[in-house]
């Protein structure tokens, strides 16, 4: 192929291009059987007054817009064939951009702008800020890198955006009224920067209404109402084909998508600080919501834990066994089945961890001077293991202490205090009298929390066999305590003991008490109530996501200029999804970290208090928080990501310049 073929091989079709916008009712045509070619390396200008369709041309031409009717090829593809994405690869392949208001990003500076077509081109981060740092250079903005647009002159601005153009090696460059907002000097300027790119071989269509700047090109093209009236040249035609400055190769695969998702992450800090104050007011909702759940969950936990400390100091794990058929039975007391025997019978079953047989009877106790009423306790030695009983001071009796019947005796708290704080004797070893049978004291208990009655009486702790033989004179118990093994549901153990008692007694003469039913009760209720609290927690995040949601939409219609240009240099649907969705999700985030900082500050103010019991965070419940956040930055902010992603480019840039 020579090269007088290579120069007749139009690199731009048009043939009968029409389009048509629907306005109201009516439909309004711009552009009426457009037949047009340009070839590889032309610089051409298209003259025409304002209305005339040379922007809508230039719109189609530049694969912003699309034809309503007619076909449109470049370098011999059919445009009415390509997806939107494929529209945005030859926008970022083919075509590099010079519009009249220049259409810079005023959040970034013009280094950032430079480069914007190579992140969706997939070019490496160094590799494309040295090219854009070279462009701006070439363009004579080397100091002005750092710059962000309003910080530049009309002159300077204009460079940047043809540097931008130039960023991904653009075979055809397509200039919008290039002159239109600058002096006369800066004009020129720009005219000439073109009029070297097109001898470099690059295809330079310019759009204006004056014909001094169409003069300037090697071909006029004038258009009226929507038809070309004039087409002629005013040099040859170029002989040479395009050639290209070296663009790098891209990234592909997963690096690409990495400088992207970067890219996007970037752009989402960089909107969120530039808004700080609506991006306050977005997150509220979300902390708020956030430190409720963690709160609300802490509070759970804190709760649940100190109802079973609370339920451990009545025995952990227990059954209790009473004679007589419940609660003011009025021949409990006349009931003499239950007894020893049945304790240690119990003792060897399977599901017991351990048996304690239990007197009691109500007596005077003395020492020195000081004389109380007390409850005397008869029991054995498991009987404190099973209670969950601690000692402040001293020992507890031992299996030896029962079989022998010694007078050892347990105090409790409320004893100790009756009997000796006035007298500042030392109670352990002190010998106390019950009546009228004295015993050594041999360890004193902590407080303790009294399953029923009042928590102030005072108690003691004897060997029952001490108990029934020097004191009562009887061996029918009062009750037997029973603790069951750690890994035996307590429902099923108390079932089995009601069968073995029946079996044993011939008749169910007896009732029982089961702690873990009491503990059971009262979880259940802690657990309804903080499901409760964390349903309205709930709610409130939901609110936020909604807020977030709205805000999101607000910036997509504050940002259709910027999704615009992006869209212009070549950025696809799922990048402009990708920006968005990664805002929404960052703010949420942001939210969430802050949600749980607050919460956890809560828990810090909240121990200063002086409360009894504490806030207990979870790992567990903190990242479910943060997956709570992100999952709302995804689900509210997905709509509006998707709005934005499928905007027209050439909508959203005419709509910026409203």
């Amino acid at each position: 192929m020579n090269n007088e073929d290579a120069v007749a091989a139009p690199l731009i079709s048009l043939e009968g291009v029409t389009r048509d916008y629907v306005s109201g009712e009516e439909t309004v045509t711009v552009l009426r059987g457009v037949d047009l070619s340009i070839a590889a390396g032309e610089m051409v200008a298209i003259v025409g007054a304002s209305g005339s369709g040379k922007s809508t041309l230039m719109n189609i031409l530049g694969c912003l817009d699309r034809p309503s009717g007619g076909r449109y090829r470049i370098a011999g593809r059919d445009v009415a064939r390509l997806s939107a994405d494929e529209l945005a690869g030859l926008r970022r392949a083919h075509f590099g951009f010079v519009f009249q208001r220049y259409n810079l990003l005023a959040d970034l500076t013009a280094l950032g702008n430079v480069e914007m077509p190579a992140i969706y081109a997939g070019l490496p981060h160094d590799v494309r800020r040295a090219r854009a740092a070279a462009l701006l250079g070439r363009l004579g903005m080397a100091a002005r890198l750092g710059h962000r647009p309003g910080q530049l002159s009309g002159g300077q601005q204009q460079r940047v955006s043809i540097a931008r153009a130039l960023m991904n090696d653009a075979e055809v460059i397509l200039a919008d009224e290039p002159t239109g907002a600058l002096d006369r000097q800066s004009g020129e300027e720009v005219l000439k920067i073109l009029a070297e790119l097109n001898a470099e071989g690059r295809t330079v269509i310019i759009v204006t209404h004056d014909m001094n700047v169409a003069a300037r090109a090697r071909r006029i093209i004038e258009i009226e109402d929507g038809r070309i009236i004039g087409d002629r040249r005013t040099a040859p035609a170029p002989t040479a084909p395009p050639r290209s400055d070296g663009m790098p190769a891209p990234r592909s695969g997963w690096r690409q998508r990495l400088d992207q998702f970067g890219e996007a992450f970037r752009m989402a800090l960089t909107s969120m600080n530039a808004h700080r104050l609506r991006t306050g007011l977005t997150m509220l909702g979300i902390v708020i919501g956030i430190a409720s759940v963690v709160c609300v969950v802490a509070l759970g936990e804190g709760s649940r834990q100190k109802v079973l400390a609370n339920i451990s100091g009545l025995g952990t794990n227990t059954i209790e066994i009473f004679a007589g058929k419940d609660y003011g039975d009025t021949r409990s007391g006349r009931i003499t089945t239950l007894v020893v025997a049945d304790a240690e019978q119990l003792a060897r079953q399977p599901y017991i961890a351990a048996a304690t047989p239990t007197v009691s009877t109500q007596s005077t106790v003395r020492f020195g001077g000081k004389e109380a009423n007390a409850l005397v306790n008869g029991v054995s030695e498991h009987y404190f293991a099973a209670k969950g009983t601690r000692l402040a001071r001293g020992r507890f009796f031992d299996a030896a202490g029962v079989t022998s019947r010694s007078l050892d005796v347990v105090i409790d708290a409320n004893t100790r205090k009756a009997l000796f704080d006035e007298t500042g004797v030392e109670p352990v070893g002190a010998v106390v009298l019950i009546g009228t049978v004295p015993a050594r004291v041999v360890g004193v208990t902590e407080p303790q929390l009294g399953g029923f009655g009042s928590s102030q009486n005072l108690s003691l702790y004897l060997p029952y066999t001490t108990v029934q033989a020097r004191i009562l004179g009887s061996t029918a118990l009062r009750s037997i305590t029973l603790k069951i093994n750690d890994d035996v549901d307590s429902a099923y153990a108390e079932q089995e003991v009601t069968r073995f008692l029946i079996q044993r007694h011939g008749s169910k003469d007896f009732f029982i008490l089961n702690t873990d039913d009491i503990r059971r009760t009262i979880t259940s209720t802690t657990q309804t109530m903080t499901m409760l609290i964390a349903a309205i927690a709930v709610i409130s995040l939901v609110v936020g996501g909604i807020g977030v949601m709205n805000i999101m939409l607000v910036s997509v219609s504050e940002r259709v200029g910027e999704i615009g240009v992006r869209m212009a240099v070549g950025a696809r649907r799922s990048n402009i999804l990708q920006q968005f969705l990664t805002e929404a999700v960052m703010v949420c985030l942001l939210g969430g970290a802050t949600g749980v900082g607050l919460a956890l500050a809560f828990g810090a103010v909240f121990a200063l208090l002086g409360s009894n019991f504490a806030l207990v965070y979870s790992t567990g419940s903190i990242l479910v928080a943060f997956a709570c956040s992100s999952l709302i930055g995804v689900a509210f902010g997905f709509l509006p990501a998707r709005n934005a992603s499928r905007l027209d480019p050439v909508t959203s840039l005419t709509n910026s310049r409203q």
